[in-house]
């Protein structure tokens, strides 16, 4: 079982209070938490570095939280994302599940529950992430021939 503290974390919210508090809180359960305002930043985040997950409004200004979400798993398809609104339908919530979201959540959420959606996200993605390592290795012993 993997370790949440040791998990990295994206947090996406237009709402600036709210993702201090959620930082603080998170970092305060020890993860590593880098947080942005806009779509167009988690984008470029998550080009730079992997996170185990990413946590994401739906609703914000300019890029919403659909597109965003849309836009990250045509270039990142392993990114682990729960997505988070405060006024979510079953549609909308149906729609981000079917552009690759994991989960949905509605605002507020609790924090035990947030901790383990990430939770999840993280032991998902360290699977991952030993399934193509361990496909690398098979991979080089195989054309080395030994």
């Amino acid at each position: 079982m993997s370790d949440i503290r040791k998990a990295k974390v994206l947090l996406v919210d237009d709402e600036e209070d709210f993702v201090m508090t959620l930082t603080e809180r998170l970092r305060a359960r020890g993860l590593d938490v880098t947080a942005v305002t806009r779509g167009e930043d988690a984008i470029d985040m998550v080009a730079k570095q992997d996170f185990d997950a990413v946590v994401l409004d739906l609703a914000m200004p300019g890029m919403d939280g659909l597109e965003t979400l849309k836009r990250i798993k045509e270039h990142h398809p392993e990114t682990e994302i729960i997505m988070l609104t405060g006024h979510g339908s079953v549609q909308t919530g149906i729609k981000a599940m079917k552009l690759g979201a994991d989960d949905f959540l509605e605002k507020p959420v609790e924090l035990p529950t947030l901790l383990a959606k990430i939770g999840e996200a993280h032991a998902k993605h360290v699977t991952i992430l030993e399934e193509k390592s361990q496909e690398q290795i098979e991979r080089i012993l195989k054309n080395r021939g030994w």
